[in-house]
């Protein structure tokens, strides 16, 4: 009988914790494989007292025996790829063993770097808060049909195709304002792309049937979340990706048919990096107290994450839009010692009380909050206090979905696996 695919994505603004859980369930599959997004995903791991953040390989990479795939939905910076290896390769991990990367994964050139910066720079106090990684405008050039792929690397006319891209670059480049100096990066860049010829490229959808046809279990990881989405985030301060589970079908080649769970990844609070609507930030102590416990900081750009209660309106579409059959909530531990906890039950907007997610959550949105009583510190040995319970079955009921795993501390140990049932009605 053929596998199924599991998805683990996240289900708020991304930061989520997603590469943790990725590393917990691991062992449990034969597969590995990232779906979307590239380096402007951040996922950190800290285990045996060492810290790990990954933002293109696969959050298998640490487990033996584990393969981990790169998939065609993903686009990849060969410079930062590469050093990315090396500091894995140095902490005694043997990347490359179980490490496969799909043809049809593009890449992201120092011109596309270039022009995220010019463009971000030139919408002045529009902007939506790029990373400037090269991201967008390399997802502008797949869909434009003009990108370059991994398989590229592998053909004699690679270097024509990839001066005839960076022409073009340059020429859109002239149009902005902002000047942004790239040649002194090419040659890193063409350094990287040559030592990428020395990894393994698949057909990564042949691939990941065979894989599946032999009954091996499967993990689609996403990136970023599902708040995030080009189609279903808050547009447009969204990533340039497919960041919910039908990404997993097309950033991998699967049918839908060959999904199995999908795990969704949330805060026990709510953070966002960069610009966009946030209903239920905190912009005063508690939102700074969350911060500061939670060392909200994002691991990819280091910039402070704005903090704030938990939005289940928010969270009920994420289950909606992907499907969820499980949650895992993280960091509940940062919420110990407070006397009490707000959750965002609804919104009101322009004096009528909604409870779903609505196209536009512009500053006329007030969030409308239920009280809950605090918890005080989790310890892996014990059970959850009664009152974190209560505030998981709040969550619970609310969405129709159980909460299987609870993340209480940074550390691949610090995780608790609960046996919770779908909730009744």
């Amino acid at each position: 009988m053929q596998a199924k695919v599991d998805v683990i994505l996240g289900a708020q603004w991304g930061d989520e914790g997603k590469g943790k859980v990725v590393d917990v369930v691991a062992p449990h599959y034969a597969v590995i494989a990232r779906f979307q997004g590239g380096p402007n995903a951040g996922h950190t791991l800290i285990f045996d007292g060492k810290k790990h953040v990954l933002h293109t390989i696969p959050s298998g990479v640490f487990r033996k025996d584990v393969w981990n795939l790169v998939g065609n939905g993903v686009v990849i910076d060969p410079v930062i790829f590469l050093r990315e290896v090396r500091d894995l390769e140095a902490a005694g991990i043997d990347v490359r063993r179980h490490l496969l990367i799909s043809r049809r994964a593009h890449l992201i050139l120092p011109t596309h770097r270039a022009l995220d910066a010019a463009s971000e720079a030139d919408k002045g106090k529009g902007k939506i808060g790029s990373t400037l990684k090269g991201i967008g405008p390399t997802y502008m050039d797949k869909t434009g049909r003009n990108g370059l792929r991994m398989g590229d690397i592998e053909r004699p006319d690679f270097r024509a195709h990839y001066d005839a891209l960076t022409a073009k670059h340059e020429r859109l480049i002239s149009i902005y304002d902002a000047h942004v100096e790239w040649k002194s990066k090419e040659q890193e860049w063409l350094d990287a792309v040559e030592q990428l010829r020395s990894f393994t490229l698949v057909d990564s959808e042949q691939w990941l049937q065979e894989q599946l046809a032999a009954g091996k279990a499967v993990l689609a990881e996403g990136a970023q979340g599902t708040l995030l989405d080009i189609d279903f985030g808050t547009y447009p301060f969204v990533t340039s990706s497919n960041t919910v589970s039908a990404g997993a079908c097309t950033g991998l080649g699967i049918g839908p048919a060959s999904i199995g769970k999908v795990i969704g990844i949330f805060k026990a609070y709510c953070t966002r990096v960069g610009s966009g609507p946030f209903p239920t930030e905190l912009q005063d102590d508690m939102g700074e107290r969350i911060r500061t416990a939670g060392n909200e900081f994002g691991s990819t750009t280091g910039r402070p994450r704005r903090c704030g209660w938990l939005d289940l309106p928010a969270l009920r579409y994420a289950v909606m839009i992907n499907g969820i059959t499980e949650l895992a909530m993280m960091k509940a531990d940062v919420l110990s010692g407070f006397g009490n906890v707000q959750v965002c039950t609804a919104y009101r907007i322009r004096g009528k009380e909604i409870a779903h997610f609505p196209f536009d959550l512009d500053e006329g949105v007030e969030p409308v909050y239920t009280t809950l009583k605090g918890w005080g510190a989790l310890d892996s040995a014990k059970p959850l206090p009664a009152e974190a319970e209560a505030y998981i079955a709040f969550i619970e009921n609310a969405t129709g979905v159980p909460v299987r795993i609870v993340s209480i501390g940074p550390d691949r140990v610090a995780t608790l696996v609960r046996k919770a049932e779908v909730p009744a009605g």
